[in-house]
Protein backbone atom coordinates (compact mmCIF):
# COMPACT_ATOMS: atom_id res chain seq x y z
CA UNK A 1 0.00 0.00 0.00
CA UNK A 2 1.45 3.34 -1.02
CA UNK A 3 1.72 6.00 1.61
CA UNK A 4 0.90 8.86 -0.73
CA UNK A 5 -1.21 9.13 -2.74
CA UNK A 6 -3.77 6.91 -1.01
CA UNK A 7 -6.55 5.16 -2.91
CA UNK A 8 -9.97 4.87 -1.28
CA UNK A 9 -11.43 1.39 -1.97
CA UNK A 10 -14.43 2.03 -4.21
CA UNK A 11 -17.22 -0.55 -4.54
CA UNK A 12 -18.32 -1.01 -8.13
CA UNK A 13 -20.90 1.55 -9.32
CA UNK A 14 -20.82 3.44 -6.02
CA UNK A 15 -20.38 7.20 -6.47
CA UNK A 16 -20.73 7.80 -2.72
CA UNK A 17 -18.53 5.71 -0.45
CA UNK A 18 -19.51 4.96 3.15
CA UNK A 19 -16.83 3.50 5.40
CA UNK A 20 -16.65 2.41 9.04
CA UNK A 21 -13.26 2.26 10.75
CA UNK A 22 -13.30 0.27 13.99
CA UNK A 23 -9.74 -0.10 15.23
CA UNK A 24 -7.63 0.38 18.34
CA UNK A 25 -5.53 2.65 16.10
CA UNK A 26 -6.94 4.34 12.98
CA UNK A 27 -4.97 4.32 9.72
CA UNK A 28 -2.37 6.77 11.01
CA UNK A 29 0.00 7.25 8.07
CA UNK A 30 0.16 10.67 6.46
CA UNK A 31 -1.85 10.39 3.25
CA UNK A 32 -3.97 12.29 0.75
CA UNK A 33 -6.69 11.28 -1.69
CA UNK A 34 -8.84 12.87 -4.39
CA UNK A 35 -12.04 12.37 -2.41
CA UNK A 36 -13.49 14.91 0.01
CA UNK A 37 -13.90 13.21 3.38
CA UNK A 38 -16.62 13.85 5.98
CA UNK A 39 -15.89 11.95 9.20
CA UNK A 40 -17.74 11.50 12.47
CA UNK A 41 -15.72 10.23 15.45
CA UNK A 42 -18.18 7.99 17.25
CA UNK A 43 -15.56 6.74 19.68
CA UNK A 44 -11.90 7.47 20.41
CA UNK A 45 -9.46 10.33 20.78
CA UNK A 46 -6.02 11.32 19.61
CA UNK A 47 -4.02 13.74 17.51
CA UNK A 48 -5.15 15.03 14.12
CA UNK A 49 -2.65 16.33 11.58
CA UNK A 50 -4.15 18.22 8.62
CA UNK A 51 -1.99 20.22 6.22
CA UNK A 52 0.21 22.45 8.34
CA UNK A 53 -1.76 22.23 11.58
CA UNK A 54 -1.82 19.94 14.60
CA UNK A 55 -5.02 19.58 16.61
CA UNK A 56 -6.84 16.83 18.50
CA UNK A 57 -9.94 14.76 17.96
CA UNK A 58 -12.39 13.23 20.42
CA UNK A 59 -15.76 11.52 20.59
CA UNK A 60 -18.55 13.32 18.67
CA UNK A 61 -16.15 15.42 16.59
CA UNK A 62 -17.06 15.95 12.93
CA UNK A 63 -14.41 16.85 10.35
CA UNK A 64 -14.31 17.66 6.65
CA UNK A 65 -11.01 17.03 4.88
CA UNK A 66 -10.70 18.47 1.40
CA UNK A 67 -9.45 16.83 -1.76
CA UNK A 68 -5.71 16.00 -1.65
CA UNK A 69 -5.26 17.66 1.75
CA UNK A 70 -2.52 15.67 3.57
CA UNK A 71 -3.75 14.29 6.89
CA UNK A 72 -3.33 11.61 9.52
CA UNK A 73 -5.28 10.44 12.57
CA UNK A 74 -3.00 9.39 15.44
CA UNK A 75 -5.03 7.49 18.02
CA UNK A 76 -4.10 7.73 21.68
CA UNK A 77 -2.01 4.58 22.17
CA UNK A 78 -2.65 4.65 25.91
CA UNK A 79 -6.29 3.76 25.26
CA UNK A 80 -6.76 0.06 24.50
CA UNK A 81 -10.46 0.17 23.57
CA UNK A 82 -11.49 0.36 19.92
CA UNK A 83 -11.94 3.71 18.21
CA UNK A 84 -14.76 4.12 15.70
CA UNK A 85 -15.05 6.57 12.81
CA UNK A 86 -17.86 6.82 10.25
CA UNK A 87 -16.89 8.45 6.95
CA UNK A 88 -18.36 9.53 3.64
CA UNK A 89 -16.05 9.90 0.64
CA UNK A 90 -16.97 11.67 -2.60
CA UNK A 91 -15.58 14.04 -5.23
CA UNK A 92 -17.15 17.11 -6.82
CA UNK A 93 -17.69 14.99 -9.96
CA UNK A 94 -18.91 11.78 -8.29
CA UNK A 95 -22.49 12.39 -9.43
CA UNK A 96 -21.66 14.10 -12.72
CA UNK A 97 -19.12 16.71 -13.69
CA UNK A 98 -21.50 19.66 -13.25
CA UNK A 99 -23.86 18.18 -10.64
CA UNK A 100 -22.97 20.56 -7.81
CA UNK A 101 -23.10 23.55 -10.17
CA UNK A 102 -26.88 23.27 -10.47
CA UNK A 103 -28.82 26.20 -9.03
CA UNK A 104 -30.48 23.88 -6.55
CA UNK A 105 -27.11 23.56 -4.74
CA UNK A 106 -26.39 27.28 -4.48
CA UNK A 107 -26.69 27.26 -0.68
CA UNK A 108 -23.92 24.68 -0.28
CA UNK A 109 -21.29 26.24 -2.56
CA UNK A 110 -19.32 27.57 0.43
CA UNK A 111 -18.94 23.99 1.67
CA UNK A 112 -16.59 23.15 -1.19
CA UNK A 113 -14.43 26.27 -0.96
CA UNK A 114 -14.07 25.95 2.82
CA UNK A 115 -13.31 22.22 2.62
CA UNK A 116 -10.03 22.94 0.82
CA UNK A 117 -8.48 23.86 4.20
CA UNK A 118 -10.37 21.19 6.10
CA UNK A 119 -13.10 21.99 8.61
CA UNK A 120 -14.08 21.14 12.16
CA UNK A 121 -17.83 21.47 12.73
CA UNK A 122 -18.75 23.42 15.86
CA UNK A 123 -22.57 23.66 15.79
CA UNK A 124 -25.59 21.54 14.75
CA UNK A 125 -23.67 18.40 15.72
CA UNK A 126 -26.68 16.60 17.21
CA UNK A 127 -28.54 16.68 13.88
CA UNK A 128 -25.43 15.63 11.99
CA UNK A 129 -24.73 12.71 14.32
CA UNK A 130 -28.31 11.49 13.95
CA UNK A 131 -27.86 11.44 10.16
CA UNK A 132 -24.50 9.66 10.38
CA UNK A 133 -25.94 6.92 12.58
CA UNK A 134 -28.63 6.21 9.95
CA UNK A 135 -26.13 5.69 7.13
CA UNK A 136 -25.13 2.09 7.85
CA UNK A 137 -28.54 0.52 7.33
CA UNK A 138 -29.79 2.98 4.70
CA UNK A 139 -30.48 2.01 1.09
CA UNK A 140 -28.27 3.63 -1.54
CA UNK A 141 -30.97 6.20 -2.32
CA UNK A 142 -31.62 6.94 1.37
CA UNK A 143 -27.88 7.21 1.96
CA UNK A 144 -27.56 9.73 -0.88
CA UNK A 145 -30.40 11.80 0.60
CA UNK A 146 -28.75 11.67 4.04
CA UNK A 147 -25.46 12.76 2.44
CA UNK A 148 -27.10 15.83 0.90
CA UNK A 149 -28.72 16.65 4.24
CA UNK A 150 -25.35 16.34 6.01
CA UNK A 151 -23.68 18.68 3.51
CA UNK A 152 -26.56 21.14 3.83
CA UNK A 153 -26.40 21.19 7.64
CA UNK A 154 -22.61 21.62 7.60
CA UNK A 155 -22.98 24.51 5.14
CA UNK A 156 -25.21 26.26 7.68
CA UNK A 157 -23.06 25.42 10.70
CA UNK A 158 -20.26 27.26 12.43
CA UNK A 159 -16.92 25.74 11.47
CA UNK A 160 -13.24 26.43 11.93
CA UNK A 161 -10.41 25.57 9.50
CA UNK A 162 -8.19 22.58 10.20
CA UNK A 163 -5.29 23.96 8.18
CA UNK A 164 -3.94 27.46 7.67
CA UNK A 165 -3.42 27.18 3.93
CA UNK A 166 -4.71 25.34 0.87
CA UNK A 167 -2.45 22.61 -0.48
CA UNK A 168 -3.39 21.86 -4.10
CA UNK A 169 -0.44 19.69 -5.09
CA UNK A 170 -0.33 15.92 -5.00
CA UNK A 171 2.71 14.50 -3.28
CA UNK A 172 4.90 12.22 -5.34
CA UNK A 173 5.65 8.81 -3.79
CA UNK A 174 9.13 10.00 -2.80
CA UNK A 175 7.83 13.23 -1.24
CA UNK A 176 5.06 11.36 0.49
CA UNK A 177 7.38 8.83 2.07
CA UNK A 178 9.80 11.56 3.14
CA UNK A 179 7.10 13.69 4.76
CA UNK A 180 5.54 10.63 6.38
CA UNK A 181 8.92 9.68 7.86
CA UNK A 182 9.43 13.21 9.19
CA UNK A 183 5.95 13.45 10.71
CA UNK A 184 6.03 9.95 12.20
CA UNK A 185 9.43 10.51 13.80
CA UNK A 186 8.35 13.89 15.16
CA UNK A 187 5.08 12.62 16.59
CA UNK A 188 6.75 9.63 18.25
CA UNK A 189 9.67 11.62 19.68
CA UNK A 190 8.21 15.07 20.38
CA UNK A 191 8.72 14.58 24.12
CA UNK A 192 12.47 14.33 23.56
CA UNK A 193 15.02 16.78 22.21
CA UNK A 194 14.99 16.90 18.40
CA UNK A 195 17.59 19.00 16.60
CA UNK A 196 17.35 20.28 13.04
CA UNK A 197 20.44 18.27 12.20
CA UNK A 198 18.77 15.09 13.47
CA UNK A 199 15.48 15.53 11.63
CA UNK A 200 17.33 16.55 8.45
CA UNK A 201 19.26 13.29 8.66
CA UNK A 202 15.97 11.41 9.09
CA UNK A 203 14.78 13.10 5.87
CA UNK A 204 18.09 12.26 4.18
CA UNK A 205 18.80 15.93 3.49
CA UNK A 206 21.19 18.65 4.62
CA UNK A 207 19.88 20.93 7.36
CA UNK A 208 19.48 23.97 5.08
CA UNK A 209 17.83 21.95 2.32
CA UNK A 210 15.44 20.34 4.80
CA UNK A 211 14.40 23.66 6.34
CA UNK A 212 13.53 25.08 2.92
CA UNK A 213 11.81 21.85 1.89
CA UNK A 214 9.64 21.67 5.01
CA UNK A 215 8.70 25.36 4.95
CA UNK A 216 7.68 25.19 1.28
CA UNK A 217 5.35 22.23 1.89
CA UNK A 218 3.82 23.21 5.21
CA UNK A 219 4.02 27.02 5.15
CA UNK A 220 5.78 26.99 8.52
CA UNK A 221 9.18 26.15 9.97
CA UNK A 222 9.89 22.73 11.40
CA UNK A 223 10.51 24.25 14.85
CA UNK A 224 7.07 25.90 14.75
CA UNK A 225 5.50 22.57 13.78
CA UNK A 226 7.33 20.76 16.59
CA UNK A 227 6.28 23.40 19.13
CA UNK A 228 2.62 23.17 18.10
CA UNK A 229 2.73 19.39 18.36
CA UNK A 230 4.21 19.60 21.86
CA UNK A 231 1.55 22.11 22.90
CA UNK A 232 -1.19 19.81 21.59
CA UNK A 233 0.33 16.93 23.56
CA UNK A 234 0.42 19.20 26.62
CA UNK A 235 -3.31 19.86 26.16
CA UNK A 236 -3.97 16.14 26.37
CA UNK A 237 -2.02 15.93 29.64
CA UNK A 238 -3.83 18.99 31.01
CA UNK A 239 -7.20 17.39 30.24
CA UNK A 240 -6.12 14.05 31.71
CA UNK A 241 -7.61 12.79 34.97
CA UNK A 242 -4.04 12.27 36.17
CA UNK A 243 -3.16 15.26 38.30
CA UNK A 244 0.08 16.33 36.63
CA UNK A 245 1.52 19.64 37.76
CA UNK A 246 2.10 22.31 35.10
CA UNK A 247 5.84 21.65 35.39
CA UNK A 248 5.30 17.91 34.87
CA UNK A 249 3.14 18.60 31.81
CA UNK A 250 5.84 20.86 30.38
CA UNK A 251 8.60 18.27 30.74
CA UNK A 252 6.42 15.35 29.57
CA UNK A 253 5.58 17.36 26.44
CA UNK A 254 9.20 18.07 25.54
CA UNK A 255 9.85 21.48 27.11
CA UNK A 256 12.86 21.74 29.39
CA UNK A 257 11.99 25.23 30.63
CA UNK A 258 8.71 26.02 32.42
CA UNK A 259 8.84 29.72 31.49
CA UNK A 260 9.31 28.88 27.82
CA UNK A 261 6.44 26.37 28.03
CA UNK A 262 4.07 28.94 29.52
CA UNK A 263 5.03 31.53 26.90
CA UNK A 264 4.70 29.16 23.93
CA UNK A 265 1.45 27.70 25.22
CA UNK A 266 -0.14 31.14 25.41
CA UNK A 267 1.17 32.03 21.93
CA UNK A 268 -0.48 28.93 20.43
CA UNK A 269 -3.66 28.64 22.53
CA UNK A 270 -4.15 32.28 23.60
CA UNK A 271 -4.56 31.16 27.23
CA UNK A 272 -2.19 30.02 29.94
CA UNK A 273 -1.84 26.29 30.73
CA UNK A 274 -3.57 26.89 34.07
CA UNK A 275 -6.53 28.66 32.42
CA UNK A 276 -6.77 25.94 29.78
CA UNK A 277 -6.93 23.26 32.48
CA UNK A 278 -9.56 25.21 34.43
CA UNK A 279 -11.73 25.73 31.34
CA UNK A 280 -11.80 21.98 30.80
CA UNK A 281 -13.09 21.38 34.32
CA UNK A 282 -9.93 19.80 35.66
Amino acid sequence: MKVLPFKIPKPENNALIYQEDIEVVFYDQLHQHDEIQISFIEKGNGTLLVGDKISSYAENDIFIIGSNLPHAFKSDKNVITNSKMLTLFFTTSSFGEHFFELREFAEITTFFSKSLQGLAVKTNKTALIESFLKLKNATKLARFILFLEIVKVISNSETEPLSNFVYRKKYSDIEGKRMRTVFDFTIENAHQKITLEEIATIANMTKNAFCKYFKKRTNKTYISFLTELRIENACQFLKSKDEFSIAEVAFKSGFNNISNFNRKFKEVKNVTPFSYRSSNGI
